[in-house]
């Protein structure tokens, strides 16, 4: 915040059990209370229809026009991201602006009330479902929930759900997940989407002392038989105070607190670098690259004890001040566009690496580091340039290619 970046002109999202949108840490930052001229419309979906739970009315009703939270755990999440009031400094980034979508019902989604809200999320409409409008679409989505078996999520029709995820990042909207809690059953708990994904950024939970949180889920995931590594990062989830119903406060523990500190840390990181905007697989590898490596104590997969990352921490407990500084440090690097037109094989890379440009003209060619200091330059001119880096550390890098035809920058990952 002392840098300057708290959020401004930032669009998180979430999508839980609804958002106490009069709660008074989250009403100023709420993007239909735009200069206090109340309009819900590209602000807020409810893709609750009818009751989960038969036994009693909905608090909130069905098919809301306004934001409202029919359990507390929605508004607890948006607090961590982007809540202030006076003292109640509990956001990440208290200077963004929200939209919200509700999609369980007290606690309690299907996959087609969770699908509805990412549809949503890829273009907004209007309280009438009318008038989509891609240029409303959030920077980044929270995703405190998960879909078991027991509320219809299984292995046949996971699809439906990677395949939204799929198209939101391609969209350039980073997607962020809890991982869950069931890590005191052991390795490969985290077992439910969205948390299982390979374009979900997934986030498990870390105690005060910076110790992997005993309900945390770990990887690898096995229910989808990739064995993919999860988590991809470890935030705070443990006693995390924020904001409740009707202007209170409260304390709360799970992967759920620990996820919206990392969609917070997305809006300073685009605040501190507007070019990022969009380029989501940047952004994931600065946090990544950026947190602070813990060693897991316990050996899940095919990760040797003690190593980072692994499938309890991901790469380690986010450092939001680090990673603010890689992205400002990126923008002194180059400016970035979001138009690809240079392809690299193979990518993660041991030893070469090729890049092909469907632009050829004469072009420069650079490797920076996560920290923008300059390892490689070269001039090419025809279609394919291959290049030896095995003298490279382990590690990610960022390219930079720039010709006649324009400029590009992309992510390499050296094993």
């Amino acid at each position: 915040w002392e840098l300057g970046d708290r959020g401004e002109g930032i669009r998180v999202a979430g999508k839980d059990t609804g958002y106490d949108w009069e709660q008074p840490a989250l009403q100023q930052q709420y993007k239909g209370n735009a200069n206090n001229a109340i309009d819900h419309n590209y602000n807020w979906h409810d893709a609750i229809h009818e009751l989960i739970d038969t036994t009693s009315a909905n608090p909130c009703g069905l098919d809301t026009t306004e934001p409202c939270d029919d359990n507390r755990h929605g508004t607890h999440t948006m607090g961590t991201m982007i809540g202030e009031e006076g003292v109640n400094q509990i956001g990440v980034a208290p200077a963004a602006q929200w939209i919200g979508c509700r999609n369980m019902e007290r606690g309690n989604g299907t996959p087609f009330t969770y699908l509805e809200c990412f549809e949503w999320f890829l273009a907004p409409t209007n309280l009438q479902g009318e008038n989509p409008d891609p240029n409303q679409a959030p920077h980044v989505i929270a995703n405190s929930w998960g879909c078991p078996p027991s509320e219809g999520c299984n292995i046949t029709n996971f699809n439906l759900l990677q395949v939204a995820i799929d198209n939101l990042k391609a969209s350039g909207a980073v997607v962020v997940a809890s991982a869950g809690n069931s890590g005191r059953q052991g390795c490969s708990t985290v077992d439910d989407p969205a948390a299982i994904f390979e374009n979900s950024f997934t986030v498990g939970a870390t105690e005060r002392t910076d110790t992997i949180a005993a309900f945390s889920s770990r990887g690898p995931v096995l229910v989808d038989g990739s064995r993919r590594m999860k988590p991809n990062v470890s935030a705070p989830g443990v006693g995390v105070r924020s904001a409740v119903l009707n202007g209170n406060y409260q304390s709360l523990s799970g992967t759920s607190m620990a996820g919206p500190h990392v969609a917070g840390a997305v809006a300073l990181i685009i605040n501190a670098n507007p070019a990022l905007a969009g380029q989501v697989e940047t952004i994931e590898t600065i946090l990544e690259q950026t947190a602070r490596p813990i060693g897991a104590e316990e050996n899940c997969g095919d990760v040797v004890d003690g190593v980072a990352p692994n499938n309890a921490y991901g790469f380690g407990r986010i450092d939001v001040l680090a990673a603010v500084q890689a992205a400002q440090q990126l923008s002194k690097v180059e400016d970035i566009s979001s138009e690809k037109w240079v392809s690299i094989y193979p990518n993660p890379i041991q030893s070469f690496v090729t890049f092909k440009a469907a632009k050829p003209h004469q072009s420069d060619l650079r490797i920076y580091d996560m920290q923008g200091k300059l390892l490689l330059n070269n001039k090419w001119s025809t279609p394919t340039l291959e290049l030896d880096i095995s003298h490279l550390p382990a590690g990610a890098y960022f390219y930079v290619v720039q010709n006649g035809g324009g400029l590009e920058s992309g992510k390499l990952v050296k094993m």
